[in-house]
């Protein structure tokens, strides 16, 4: 089906292309281009690839040590694009084995050398049950992190760091605009936290985070930063990768359209709506992750793993 905003004359048709329903479906077959004739369409419409998705598992340690190194991969990547910042940031992944605990980086080892075997595990008391040499947990990770992977059971991955742009737009105590394709991927699917109060060190302020997010899969911490979610570590990641760049191309475009004396052109909302079943599922997170993962681990070589 095209876009909404694309029918504009009886000629233009409807193909049957499937989209997901919502954002834990996979994308079924892609669309001709919009204002297309019937017969211009039958011959441009083409069958979209299945995406594989991520692992399965029988034996959940099996899955505990894989994921583990994604999680590490995960951090090499945040370092490569440079959303480290001192010891600040996290990552968290949901243990399989024991779904009330979490794995996240021990406080103040360097992102760009860290390995699977340096993880450690917090149970949902606060306190370090596994992992690495190093077991300095960082405060504010468990009381964020926990009160979104108690929040949302079906959540597996939450990350969170001082990105650039990212917390250069959360200083403007606003929600993202819908103004380009890859935005569409958070259309109403991003909250706003609208308050600060310094470092999470108390439970009650994950527990207003957490509160904010809701059902979404990202949020903007107003002073603060960015934080995304998802069922996989591959999808939280690109979520986070994909926001920070919106953060950014939005930034640009609202000091060029203000420097013209104009705004910039939203984009409408049916139109809006049709796009984030293709690029904002679930699936589609996964599968635009995965080049950045293979290139990762083809960098890291088996170093990321112990």
């Amino acid at each position: 089906m095209a876009p909404p905003s694309a029918i504009h004359t009886n000629e233009t048709v409807d193909t049957g292309g499937s989209v997901p329903e919502n954002s834990h479906d996979d994308v079924g077959t892609a669309t001709h281009e919009p204002g297309l004739t019937k017969a211009q369409a039958e011959k441009a419409e083409i069958a979209m690839p299945k995406f594989t998705g991520q692992k399965k598992f029988a034996d959940k340690y099996e899955e505990r040590e894989y994921q583990k190194g994604r999680l590490a991969l995960a951090f090499r990547i945040f370092a490569k694009f440079g959303f480290d910042e001192g010891v600040a940031g996290h990552i968290t992944l949901r243990d399989p084995v024991e779904p009330t605990s979490f794995w996240v980086n021990p406080f103040g080892v360097a992102w760009p050398l860290l390995k699977a075997s340096d993880l450690i595990r917090v149970n949902a008391e606060g306190k370090v049950v596994d992992g690495g040499p190093c077991r300095l947990l960082n405060a504010a990770a468990y009381m964020i992190h926990h009160a979104v992977h108690t929040a949302r059971p079906e959540i597996n991955c939450v990350a969170h760091s001082h990105s650039l742009y990212g917390r250069a737009f959360c200083a403007l105590g606003r929600n993202l605009d819908i103004i380009t394709q890859d935005s569409c991927a958070f259309h109403n699917d991003i909250a706003l936290y609208s308050s600060f109060r310094g470092i999470v060190l108390a439970e009650d302020e994950g527990i207003a985070i957490a509160e904010a997010l809701g059902n979404k899969k990202a949020a903007l911490l107003q002073n603060h930063g960015l934080l995304t979610c998802g069922r996989s570590i591959e999808s939280t990641i690109f979520w986070f990768m994909s926001l920070e760049k919106c953060c950014h191309a939005q930034l640009l475009a609202d000091a060029a359209a203000g420097g013209r004396g104009g705004e910039t052109i939203k984009i409408d909302e049916k139109d809006a709506a049709y796009t984030y079943k293709t690029v904002g599922t679930e699936g589609a997170g996964w599968f635009s992750a995965k080049p950045t993962f293979d290139l990762m681990e083809h960098e890291s070589g088996v170093d990321y793993k112990w």
